[in-house]
């Protein structure tokens, strides 16, 4: 109405002007042009405005510093959602910031220092989003590590594509598996993403289209797992829950400390942590999606993607392998939800 008012007290002294002062018709028109142009450039500035406040989106993706994680983060960024890079290590995080910024995206990006294992960490991160932007659109659980130290690369790619079977000597050959290694494995890649979920879902709970996606792997997948009562459980959809997942972690963990991690047991042997860690997630998956049917949740594997954890192995590049989760994030209102996705098709659990 403001500008409305102003455009005809401008137009009227115009008009005035030229009456009292004759001035020339082709001069008056000039003017009319520059003031009619003005008050619409003007107006049209404050509806891109409003509507660039309204449809603002936040996001938090764990693990970013390099990566998937850092792709994700740069996508994410480049489709105009303000997202929160989050890494352990805080040099690196803000390296990876600045790096961000160097491509432009300085008013897309942020930094918090994130250690999902660890709950005051977490807590510190919620309250961030909280006070910085007052709701969360998107998570990405990202964070993850392999569980083992990789001692020949060529058997782990083996390994990998074979889902987890290899012999005894070639996984002697391949890798060092310890119980604490396999430890801090499921601490980070399932209970780091729980912990880190509960955290953010009352401001997830705030948004119009609140969206959570788990990175997972096809390692995590049920046919990865041996026949047993282990394998068992993570199939009945109906009856997962959060407890029972715990049971069969605790019993990992136990099988593990007491040299019982075998096909016998229901256990694989070859990065039996991260497998296992990814069917948590995946059953993670299917738990909150019920739970919370009014967020869009899924898990997804982004492909044999070449990365530090894959031994720097894979058929894909990180920009490739973040599309698939970037893709979930985005998913319109009324998506699929509680599904396990390879790269953008949905597969079984």
């Amino acid at each position: 109405m403001h500008d409305i008012l102003v455009y005809y007290y401008v137009v009227g002294a115009i008009v005035f002007l030229f009456i009292v002062h004759n001035i020339p018709f082709t001069f008056q028109i000039f003017l009319f042009i520059i003031v009619h142009n003005t008050s619409f450039t003007f107006q049209t500035s404050n509806f891109k405005l409003k509507m660039g406040e309204t449809a603002k989106r936040y996001a938090v993706v764990t693990g970013a510093n390099k990566g998937i994680g850092f792709e994700i983060v740069k996508q994410l960024a480049s489709a105009g959602i303000k997202v929160v890079l989050t890494a352990r290590d805080e040099k690196r995080g803000l390296h990876a910031l600045q790096t961000l910024k160097a491509y432009g995206l300085s008013d897309f990006v942020a930094f918090h220092q994130l250690d999902v294992a660890d709950d005051a960490s977490v807590a510190s991160l919620a309250d961030f989003v909280k006070s910085q932007f007052g709701k969360l659109d998107i998570l990405v659980n990202n964070a993850g590590i392999i569980g083992t130290i990789i001692k020949d690369k060529e058997l782990i790619n083996l390994a990998i594509y074979n889902r987890g079977a290899l012999s005894n000597d070639n996984r002697r050959k391949a890798m060092t598996q310890t119980y604490e290694l396999a430890e801090e494995c499921l601490q980070t890649n399932y209970y780091g993403a729980k912990i880190t979920t509960e955290s953010l879902l009352p401001l997830l709970q705030l948004s119009d289209s609140p969206r959570i996606v788990n990175v997972s792997s096809t390692l995590g997948q049920l046919e990865s797992i041996p026949d047993g009562w282990p394998k068992r459980f993570f199939s009945e959809a109906d009856n997962l829950t959060e407890e029972k997942v715990d049971e069969v972690l605790k019993k990992f963990l136990e099988d593990f400390k007491n040299g019982l991690l075998d096909y016998d047991n229901g256990w694989p042997k070859t990065l039996g942590a991260y497998i296992i860690s990814k069917a948590a997630m995946n059953a993670y998956t299917r738990i909150l999606a019920k739970k919370f049917p009014t967020i869009c949740i899924n898990s997804v594997c982004p492909g044999y993607t070449i990365t530090d954890i894959t031994a720097n192995n894979g058929l894909l590049t990180v920009e490739e392998g973040a599309v698939s989760v970037v893709k979930l994030a985005l998913i319109p209102n009324g998506g699929t939800s509680g599904m396990f996705f390879y790269r953008t098709e949905v597969s079984s659990f």
